[in-house]
């Protein structure tokens, strides 16, 4: 019972006005990441700048589940000046909070001419 003159919160008992919901950022997310590396990379470091790709995420607490080399294709469009590009396509499991990071850092790559991280539902 509440005396004459005070007021309740909002929602019902103990809720405060704008308390932020709790959300499970532990939890690992599926995401998918194709990226679109320059042509310039030979193919012998291409391995190597996958595998340095793959650690960002791993070091961030993700987990790389499967990796799909495209190999050289041509572009829609001219990027960078470039008319071919080598597509890769990765499917990991990633902290939401983490992958504004990873995208900031594929953003300063030189060896990433395009990159689109995409959430995986269900």
């Amino acid at each position: 019972m509440v005396a004459k003159g005070t007021k309740t919160p909002r929602g019902g008992k103990g809720a405060a006005k704008g308390a932020p919901k709790k959300v499970a950022d532990e939890q690992l997310r599926d995401y998918e990441l194709a990226l679109v590396i320059s042509p310039e990379v030979a193919e012998d470091k291409m391995d190597a700048t996958i595998d340095n790709l793959g650690r960002l995420s791993t070091d961030m607490g993700g987990v790389v589940t499967e990796v799909k080399q495209w190999r050289k294709r041509r572009l829609a469009y001219p990027i960078k000046h470039f008319s071919e590009g080598n597509y890769v396509l990765t499917r990991l499991r990633l902290k939401p909070t983490s992958c504004r990071e990873l995208e900031a850092k594929l953003q300063i790559s030189e060896d990433v001419l395009r990159h689109l991280l995409v959430r995986l539902d269900g």
